[in-house]
């Protein structure tokens, strides 16, 4: 693929220096320099028909000439469009680039710049011209087709870097002061059925895994919702798979089968529990019942349970989205999530060659929406907001202490 931009970029250059047989010529070299697959590599990147390459090909192995001063062969060919139309590319990329110049007036602004639509509004204009034949004009101008790119994040706090900092110092603390840290979120809910799973694996050819063609939520089966839990000391997950709402409880619950079943094998000496989490959802900041069930797993663990909130619009940087989640979706990529237990086997069976393990369970209790929490049971939190942001970072001891 680089190799393509890389003849693509040359071919731009060209492009208006050269005439035909001369890009035929030089699109014939390139194909040559590369390889095997170069004639198809160079078509893709240029959209010069590979026959056109081909017999370039021909005429440098042959030595062949067109003739003194000639372009073709004697009789061969039309005459290119823009010759014959000298401001049919101008047009063209005035209509490509009126919405990148916010211009609201442009024909194409609220409309799909598909092949048919750019030539319907170039005939409008006056031109000569079928969808077919934008094609290697919208090449030859360094269009392709792109679709949107995440990359911004929105509105950024002003202290997100100081957050940020203010994490790794608190987790770097934990560990090496031999503490539990953990990271924490909720993966997103899946459909449980033969429905389409994204990602590709290896089967016999001509032999896809049939699924249903429309993603409607089977009432029997219902969806699956894993929550997950990353020890960044041991680089290990445990994931518990809920067939109910995502809520509070079901967090809390999530992080209390942790430590009962891993957590406090491994750290027996801990006093406090450190949580990084995002902002939202069943653990967000905001979220009272969160913090009063955490009150209720530091009352029964005895552990003191520091919580981190990451600032809105930055949940990736959650460190159990790429070291866990990320590597889920791609142990079960293309496979259809029949059931809770085909889950609960391809969560299990997640690991990475730098040592992840991840354990699974499921959860079948109930989780009702809608529990609220009174004034007086927020207030019985025995809660202490550090002072940077005591909004995002506080901790809950145990009641007595």
């Amino acid at each position: 693929m680089a190799d393509e931009v890389s003849i693509g970029d040359r071919f731009r250059l060209l492009a208006g220096q050269l005439d035909e047989r001369g890009l035929r010529l030089w699109a014939a070299a390139e194909a040559d320099s590369h390889g095997r697959g170069g004639t198809a590599a160079v078509a893709r990147a240029t959209g010069i028909a590979e026959s056109t390459i081909r017999r370039g090909r021909r005429e440098l192995a042959a030595g062949e000439s067109a003739g003194p001063g000639r372009v073709r062969r004697p009789g061969a060919g039309r005459k290119p469009l823009t010759e014959k139309d000298p401001t049919l590319l101008a047009d063209l990329e005035w209509l490509l680039d009126g919405e990148s110049r916010g211009d609201p007036e442009g024909p194409l602004r609220w409309t799909a710049k598909s092949l048919r639509n750019l030539a319907a509004e170039l005939r409008a204009q006056g031109h000569q011209i079928s969808a077919r034949s934008v094609a290697p004009l919208l090449r030859r101008l360094g269009y392709s087709l792109q679709a949107n790119a995440k990359t911004r994040e929105g509105a950024a706090h002003p202290d997100r870097d100081a957050q940020f900092r203010h994490i790794n110092a608190t987790v770097q603390a934990a560990l090496e002061a031999g503490e539990p840290a953990i990271s924490v979120d909720t993966k997103k809910k899946e459909l449980l059925g033969d429905f389409k799973n994204g990602g590709r694996e290896l089967r016999p050819k001509g032999e896809p895994i049939p699924v249903r063609t429309h993603d409607f939520r089977d009432p029997e089966l219902g969806k699956a919702a894993p929550y997950g839990v990353y020890d960044l000391a041991d680089d290990s997950g445990w994931v518990s798979v809920g067939i109910d709402n995502d809520t509070a409880q079901f967090a809390v619950e999530s992080i209390r089968g942790w430590w009962q079943q891993l957590g406090q094998g491994r750290y027996p000496e801990a006093t406090c529990l450190t949580i990084t989490a995002d902002c939202g959802g069943s653990n967000g900041n905001r979220t009272r019942l969160w913090k009063t069930e955490l009150q209720g797993l530091a009352d029964e663990s005895g552990l003191a349970i520091r919580v981190c909130h990451f600032p809105p619009g930055t949940s990736k940087w959650n460190q159990i989205e790429h070291r866990l989640f990320s590597q889920i979706s791609i142990n079960w990529r293309g496979k259809p999530l029949l059931s809770c237990q085909t889950i609960i086997n391809l969560i299990a069976a997640t690991t990475t060659r730098t040592g992840l393990t991840v354990h699974a369970r499921l959860d079948e209790r109930t989780y009702p929406k809608g529990i609220k929490v009174s004034d007086a049971q927020l207030a019985a939190v025995n809660l202490t907001g550090d002072p940077f942001h005591p909004e995002w970072n506080y901790i809950i001891n145990p009641r007595g202490k």
